[in-house]
């Protein structure tokens, strides 16, 4: 296994960012191992040199945890793709390069199952499912993570020997702890996921045509739009404040909507468009999309246009509302904040969203609004590493610019939206009868800094509530030299 460095073709167009041009990294040279043996040589050999190693999969971090120009070593795990049934573990196994599109289409293919995962097919699994991994499924089959029976990771233990080990969810295995850590913990924190074990909590026996939820048999798709220039504030609220209700009342593990994801677009007037997107599975979907929108579209008391699509999963699955993935979105540079709700926004939010929505700047934005709940929120806390479980919407803050000169308006608007919307909790989502903090897989650095959190809830406190003290202990026990590490990566306690 080769070293790229930066004379070789390929050492470009592996060392740039796969998403969020914002963070550009130069790594001495790259690794492309297609085995665990490899991941496992890459890795003694920049800890033998004392270089710095970081983990890629499929590149989309929001945050430059690996485009971060103090990385030495860069493993891209993008080769290691393989997806197949063990027969041993019962289990299917996803090697971490694997793309969410790939993985979508091997397990449909060969087996008509399905791992709830992300909405982008391009996503690697490798950073994906063990950050919690939430997408257009969560509401009726709960997170990606919520499936890990075991993970196998190459670590490097305080001798600075570099070996690989695989931690199940069993009870007496040794390793569960290292498990657990997996289901929400985030990546770069212990070492490198090379292998995922996935399986059904519930699943019985070993065929793999009932290891893993059956996938929908069809997906029906549905777009609403509203012309911004029609709505007045009064209008606007409205729509807020009917979505908030609506997912409040539908976020019970028991709904039964939770056959129904949806998300409000709350684009920057520029844009010229307020728009929900959604989708239902199930034989009676047209029947939850037509009393979904009667709850929230129709009370708003203005004109929209409305599309409906019925297709088939695996059509969908690798191709989702391809406007939201087109061309282009690559080349962006991007903030994105995260916040869980646990009940609707405020009047006193829904005038600051308008404010900040239609304010005089020239700047490509929104505040996003996901459905939230359902099957998620029934899993206890402490269960796993994703200790958000009783939320009703995931909202973000969002911009994106191409031109350098954007760059500065477009994150002064956001970050100080995304702070107005907390004023009594110091700018930030801390846990509370309203928010429960945010989502590790959406990364913000801002979260760790005074001028942005005033809160005095640490960040980790955001992301992993009660749980990180246990995550600390698997941090210094399973990595105790600090190897991977970034930003907002679990520390070892003192």
């Amino acid at each position: 296994m080769e070293k790229i460095t930066p004379n070789d073709v390929r050492y470009s167009d592996l060392a740039g960012k796969r998403f969020n041009k914002r963070f550009t990294g130069k790594p001495e040279y790259i690794r492309l191992p297609t085995s665990t043996k490899d991941v496992i040589a890459a890795v003694q050999d920049a800890v033998d040199s004392k270089r710095r190693p970081v983990v890629r999969s499929g590149g989309h971090c929001l945050e430059g945890f690996v485009s971060d120009p103090t990385v030495q070593v860069l493993i891209d795990v993008s080769l290691m793709t393989d997806i197949y049934f063990d027969n041993e573990r019962a289990a299917f196994v996803v090697e971490a390069g694997a793309t969410v599109g790939e993985m979508y289409r091997r397990l449909f293919l060969g087996w008509g199952v399905v791992l709830p995962a992300g909405e982008h097919p391009g996503i690697g699994v490798g950073g994906h499912i063990l950050g919690g991994a939430f997408g257009f499924l969560c509401r009726e089959y709960g997170l990606a993570a919520d499936y890990l029976y075991a993970v196998e990771l190459v670590t490097v233990d305080a001798s600075g020997k570099t070996y690989s080990v695989i931690a199940t969810r069993e009870a007496d295995d040794p390793n569960r702890e290292l498990w657990w850590a997996h289901t929400g913990g985030g990546g770069g924190n212990f070492g490198i996921v090379t292998r995922y074990w996935l399986r059904s909590p519930d699943a019985t026996g070993a065929d793999p045509f009932s290891a893993l939820p059956k996938a929908p048999a069809s997906v029906t798709t549905f777009r609403v739009a509203w012309d911004w220039k029609d709505f007045d504030e009064s209008a606007f609220s409205r729509l807020v404040r009917g979505f908030g209700a609506w997912s409040q009342q539908n976020s019970a593990p028991d709904s039964p909507y939770t056959q129904l994801f949806s998300i409000l677009f709350l684009n920057h007037r520029n844009i010229g468009k307020l728009e929900i997107k959604g989708l239902s599975t199930g034989s009676n979907a047209a029947q939850l999309i037509d009393a979904h929108l009667a709850a929230i579209a129709k009370p708003v008391g203005l004109p929209y246009k409305l599309q409906i699509e019925e297709s088939a999963w695996l059509r969908f699955a690798l191709n989702p509302f391809p406007e939201l993935f087109q061309p282009g979105f690559d080349n962006v540079q991007a903030k994105i904040k995260d916040a869980f709700f646990r009940s609707p926004f405020t009047d006193s939010q829904i005038a600051t969203a308008y404010k900040y929505l239609t304010a005089d700047v020239q700047i490509g934005g929104l505040l996003g609004m996901a459905t939230y709940g359902g099957k998620v929120n029934t899993i206890s806390p402490d269960t796993t590493a994703s200790a958000q479980r009783d939320c009703i919407l995931d909202v973000a803050c969002n911009t994106g610019w191409i031109d350098p000169e954007g760059a500065t308006p477009s994150m002064d608007w956001v970050r100080n939206f995304y702070k107005d919307l907390f004023p009594d909790s110091g700018g930030v989502p801390v846990p509370n009868q309203q928010t429960d903090g945010s989502m590790i897989n959406h990364p913000d650095t801002d979260l760790a800094s005074a001028e942005w959190n005033q809160s005095g809830v640490p960040w980790h406190t955001l992301y992993y509530k009660e749980s990180y003290p246990r995550l600390q202990q698997v941090k210094a026990k399973w990595d105790p030299l600090n190897i991977f590490y970034h930003a907002l990566s679990i520390r070892a306690a003192d």
